[in-house]
């Protein structure tokens, strides 16, 4: 875990290329895009910070998205388009990302788990679903083991891995560092799209308003018009070294939950056959065995539950 922890730190404090930034001044905001997903933007007070959150509206029951590291809440703009209607959707900056406060720390399970109670309580939403996204599942289990009351059901999408585990937390940094961004990666908005299509979408998947918003929340941009991606070096680092002491502990979990797993981790459609062949090897050699694993764990604990549950009607 140590190993991990220090190659990753090493990646997004840009001895690859460079994911995060250290403090500059004078950074601005991309344009915004012609919003296909309509919302409204706003700021609540929550655990002692500002967060950003987003709110499609409806009188739906209520389901809060919840993004992973070094993404932000538009993320789910297209899926929110596809559910809107009959739920009331919201999603939000978890610290540190998008237009959310930053602060040096903490970047715990227990402050990012009283963060989203903070949201809800401001929002007075008593009850509601949880979807999490990549290291989004961390805070939805979470919070759903601390106040099983308040959770109604559970949604993971891509986020059923524990990355506690050091084996595969190792793999999937030596990854990012075959996968990441060069200099001319982030010398403009146009480059970062074209390498962020390729690296994390593929070629075949086509590029929506959504990915534009998400995309462009993700950026600030320098006098040069070069580009920085959110969250910063140190805010990084604070995250990275939490989560890889995160074990999520299922057990606790009472309300009812769906995990979906995508087919591959990285698109191997690559220009570069080496790199194809290595994110190719990854996505065999590591992530399918580690997801039939994370699928073995939930569904052993379904089966658990039901035998108690046959037991006490017999």
């Amino acid at each position: 875990m140590r190993r991990a922890l220090g190659i990753l730190t090493a990646l997004v404090l840009g001895v690859s290329g460079g994911l995060g930034w250290s403090a500059e001044p004078a950074l601005k905001d991309p344009p915004p895009v012609v919003d296909a997903s309509p919302h409204s933007s706003n700021f609540i007070e929550a655990n002692g910070i500002r967060l950003n959150y987003l709110d499609w509206g409806d009188n739906g029951p209520p389901v809060v998205m919840i993004h992973g590291i070094g993404d932000d809440p538009h993320i789910f703009d297209d899926l929110a388009n596809s559910l809107k209607g009959r739920f009331h959707l919201i999603a939000y900056a978890r610290r540190g990302h998008g237009h959310s406060d930053a602060p040096a720390g903490p970047y715990d399970h227990t402050a990012l788990v009283a963060d989203l109670k903070g949201l809800l309580d401001a929002l007075a939403i008593e009850k509601a679903s949880l979807i999490g996204w990549s290291l989004g599942g961390n805070e939805i289990t979470e919070f759903a083991g601390t106040y099983p009351d308040r959770v109604d059901k559970l949604v993971y999408l891509e986020s059923g891995y524990d990355w506690s585990y050091p084996a595969f937390l190792n793999a999937f940094v030596d990854m990012l560092a075959v996968n990441a961004p060069a200099a001319s990666d982030v010398a403009s908005i146009n480059a970062f799209r074209d390498w962020y299509h390729a690296a994390w979408l593929g070629s075949d998947t086509p590029w929506s308003n959504g990915m534009e918003a998400y995309l462009r929340d993700l950026l600030r941009i320098a006098p040069d018009n070069s580009i920085r991606v959110v969250p910063s070096d140190a805010t990084y680092g604070a995250i990275l070294a939490e989560m890889a002491k995160w074990y999520r502990d299922y057990e606790k979990v009472k309300a009812p939950a769906l995990a979906f797993y995508a087919s591959s981790f990285f698109p191997v459609d690559r220009s570069d056959p080496a790199l194809s062949a290595k994110l190719k090897a990854f996505n065999e050699e590591v992530v399918a065995p580690f997801r039939a694993t994370s699928m073995e764990r939930h569904n052993s604990l379904n089966r658990n539950r039901f035998k108690e549950k046959i037991m006490q009607q017999i």
